[in-house]
C-alpha cells in the first residue's frame, strides 16, 4: 500500500497505484500572493500564504489555494508549477481535480432525480439492463446505492493497481465505461446491495452513474456536466477533458516512482482511467464557486439538497460520513459542526474542497503530487486547511 496522501487521508481518493510511497523531491518556496487584500498584509493573507509555503518547503512541488470566508476571498501559489520551465505556481492554475468529480456527478443525478427522469431508489437495471447484477439475496443495486457507496460493487482500480509499474501502464491506457465496469465485476462482490450497516468506496460506482446520465439525458457526460454546472455557474476553468492533454496554464503532476532520481511527470493521462468518479479538471475558484452555489440551493431544491446531506457512517473512522457524493469531516474543526465537500487523488494531483456547516467559508486546496506526497507535507497541509476554514481556529 503506498502512504496516504493529503487527499486520501482526507477520506477517499480515485486510487493508490503505487507499491510503496517514495518521498517526493522538495522545490524552494517562494509563493506570492495574488489577492489585492492579502498583497496589501492582511494577517489572513500572510498567515495563509506562510502555511502555504510550508507545504511546499516540507517536499510538495507547488501549491496553491483559494479561502473565501462570505464575501471576502484570499488567493496564494506557492513553489513550481513546471520543473522544466521554472514557473511558479499561481492561485487560477488548473489541475485535476480527481474524485471531487464526484459530487458534479452526484448533482447531475440528482438533477435528473427532481425532473423526474430518474429515482433515487430506481434499480439501476431499469435504466441500464443487464449491466450489474441483482446481490446474492436477489435484491437489485439502487441509483442510491451507487451515489453513497452501499451498492457492494468492488473498486475497478483496486484492480488495475496490481502488477507492474501501474501508474504509468494506467497514463497511456484506453478503456470504456464498460470495460471499466466489467473490471471490478471479476472481483468478489463486497456485500449485498444496501446490507445494514455495510459501506464500502468504489469508483465503479461513478463510472455507473456517468453512464445513467449519458442513457437518460442522450448527452455525453462532459456536455451535460457543461450544460447544467459549468455554463450557469460561469466556471470558465472548468472542463471534463476527453483527450489526455490539460489544456490552459496549469500544474503539472509530478510522482516520484521507484528507482527515479527525479520526479514524473503524469499531467497527461489517459481521460478514460478515472471516466465519471474523477476526470474533471477545474481550478481553486472555481470549486469554491460550485460548492457555495450547492449550498444557496442554485443547484438542487431544498429536499434534494438534504438527500445529498444524508450522511452516514462509513468505513474509515467515526468522524468520517458520506452522503451522496459528499463528504463530512467532524475532525477537522473539533467542537464545531462537521465540514462537508470532497477531496481528490489522482496521479500527479491532490484536492481538498471543502466548506464550513453553513456554507459561509470554503477553502479549496491543490497540491501538485498525490500518491507521493511527503508525509510532512501531508501535515502542512492539514495544518492550513484546519486553520482555514475553522470558526475557532482561522487567522483574520
Amino acid at each position: 500500500m503506498c502512504r496516504r496522501t493529503v487527499a486520501a487521508s482526507a477520506l477517499l481518493a480515485v486510487t493508490a497505484l503505487l507499491p510503496a510511497a517514495i518521498p517526493a523531491a522538495a522545490v524552494p518556496a517562494g509563493g506570492h500572493l495574488t489577492d489585492a487584500g492579502a498583497a496589501r498584509g492582511s494577517g489572513k493573507g500572510a498567515a495563509l500564504q506562510k502555511d502555504l509555503d510550508g507545504i511546499v518547503a516540507e517536499g510538495a512541488p507547488s501549491a496553491i489555494a483559494e479561502v473565501r470566508d462570505g464575501d471576502r476571498v484570499w488567493r496564494v501559489g506557492s513553489g513550481v508549477a513546471d520543473h522544466r520551465g521554472g514557473r511558479q505556481a499561481e492561485a487560477g492554475d488548473r489541475f485535476r481535480a480527481g474524485s471531487v468529480t464526484k459530487t458534479f456527478v452526484a448533482t447531475v443525478v440528482l438533477q435528473l432525480v427532481g425532473e423526474g427522469r430518474i429515482g433515487l431508489d430506481d434499480p439501476v437495471g431499469r435504466h441500464l439492463p443487464g449491466l450489474v447484477p441483482d446481490g446474492d439475496d436477489g435484491m437489485p443495486v439502487t441509483v442510491r446505492q451507487l451515489l453513497n457507496h452501499t451498492s457492494g460493487i468492488p473498486n475497478y482500480t483496486d484492480a488495475l493497481r496490481r502488477g507492474h509499474d501501474p501508474i504509468r501502464r494506467l497514463q497511456h491506457s484506453h478503456y470504456t465505461p464498460r470495460e471499466l465496469v466489467g473490471i471490478a465485476l471479476k472481483e468478489p462482490r463486497l456485500f449485498n446491495p444496501g446490507q445494514p450497516r455495510k459501506w464500502a468506496y468504489s469508483n465503479t460506482n461513478y463510472v455507473i452513474l456517468a453512464m445513467l446520465i449519458e442513457k437518460t439525458s442522450g448527452r455525453a457526460l462532459d456536455h451535460e456536466i457543461a450544460r447544467r454546472i459549468v455554463h450557469p455557474l460561469h466556471l470558465t476553468g472548468t472542463t471534463v477533458p476527453t483527450t489526455p492533454h490539460l489544456s490552459g496554464r496549469h500544474l503539472n503532476g509530478y510522482e516520484l516512482l521507484p528507482g527515479e532520481h527525479a520526479p514524473v511527470d503524469f499531467t497527461d493521462f489517459s481521460p478514460t482511467a478515472f471516466w465519471g468518479p474523477g476526470n474533471i479538471a477545474s481550478t481553486t475558484a472555481d470549486l469554491n464557486r460550485f460548492y457555495r452555489a450547492l449550498s444557496d440551493g442554485k443547484l438542487l431544491p431544498s429536499y434534494l439538497w438534504e438527500e445529498m446531506r444524508a450522511f452516514r457512517g462509513t468505513d474509515r473512522g467515526s468522524d468520517r460520513m458520506y452522503g451522496l457524493g459528499l463528504e463530512s469531516r467532524a475532525a477537522y474543526c473539533p467542537g464545531e459542526k462537521p465540514v462537508w465537500g470532497h477531496t481528490g487523488s489522482v496521479p500527479g494531483y491532490s484536492t481538498f474542497s471543502f466548506s464550513s456547516a453553513d456554507g459561509r467559508r470554503q477553502i479549496t486546496l491543490a497540491v501538485n503530487t498525490s500518491l507521493t506526497m511527503p508525509e510532512k507535507a501531508n501535515d502542512a497541509a492539514l495544518k492550513l486547511f484546519g486553520t482555514s476554514l475553522c470558526a475557532k481556529q482561522r487567522f483574520e
